[in-house]
């Protein structure tokens, strides 16, 4: 698993083809994860023809954001007309074609998003800003929950889950986004950071449910084994996944600019 401090490095410093090359890389081993876990009995070709699309969906983000609506599309209609012909089973074709229009809803439509946010004026430190945002709203949940946490948040998606954890989550999402404007972004308005650190704070906690959700549904643990103990890389992202998309359209409509250059 790449380091915090590696991650920073590339983050700031990295080529801008090179970052987009790993947001391309890290959604199709995600999709590959997600659909190992949805469509475990599916042909693999199939699985990996839904990669392969999916990479495709994120490559338009990085090479040109107005292909996407585009490419979804075609992607859908050859999705469905593939299992029209391809169908081995009637009773769960619609199933399949419903999972694999979610993986790409799922991961390039939403994850893709953070290419486009790197790629703003600013892309830099608003990728800094979610990451600050979604690692305190984490780290306050977690000590929050296990010092504090009485009520169950949502038991049938995660019993380990509480309401004061949650309420710590978005006090720690708040509170990280203070800490880095005053450190790092000193043009974004209050109003802004309290709206930022509020909205991701609940959007990251949202992403970490879904993925539980996903998870339950499937009836597996982990979403995967690729970081031996921690999980698959679905469990290390979820929390971002919901994040990245509020973020850029939040910096492209509100965005001030970075006080550092």
């Amino acid at each position: 698993m790449i380091g915090l401090p590696l991650l920073i490095l590339f983050v700031a410093y990295a080529p801008l083809f090179l970052f987009d090359l790993l947001v391309v890389a890290v959604t199709g081993l995600a999709l590959a994860e997600f659909y190992r876990m949805a469509l475990p009995d599916e042909p693999r070709r199939n699985r990996h023809l839904a990669v392969a699309c999916g990479v495709l969906l994120t490559l338009a983000f990085v090479l040109e954001p107005a292909t996407v609506v585009p490419a979804l599309t075609m992607g859908t209609l050859f999705f469905a007309t593939f299992l029209l012909f391809r169908f081995c089973d009637l009773t769960s074709v619609i199933h399949r074609l419903g999972l694999i229009l979610l993986g790409f809803l799922y991961l390039p439509l939403l994850f893709g998003h953070l290419a486009l946010l790197h790629e703003l004026p600013d892309g830099k430190y608003w990728v800094f800003l979610v990451l600050f945002i979604i690692m305190s709203s984490d780290s306050a949940a977690y000590f929050t929950g296990v010092s504090l946490g009485r009520r169950k948040l949502y038991p049938a998606i995660s019993p380990n889950k509480s309401v004061e954890g949650a309420i710590g989550g978005v006090i720690g999402g708040v509170a990280g986004a203070l800490l880095f404007k005053f450190w790092f972004f000193a043009s974004l308005g209050i109003f802004d950071t309290l709206l930022l650190g509020l909205l991701l704070g609940v959007c990251g906690q949202i992403g970490d449910l879904f993925e539980s959700m996903i998870k339950r549904s499937f009836g597996v643990k982990d979403s995967g084994t690729l970081l031996p103990g921690h999980g698959g890389l679905l469990d290390r992202l979820d929390s971002l996944i919901f994040a990245f998309a509020p973020a850029y359209y939040y910096a492209l409509w509100f965005g001030t600019g970075a006080a550092l250059s």
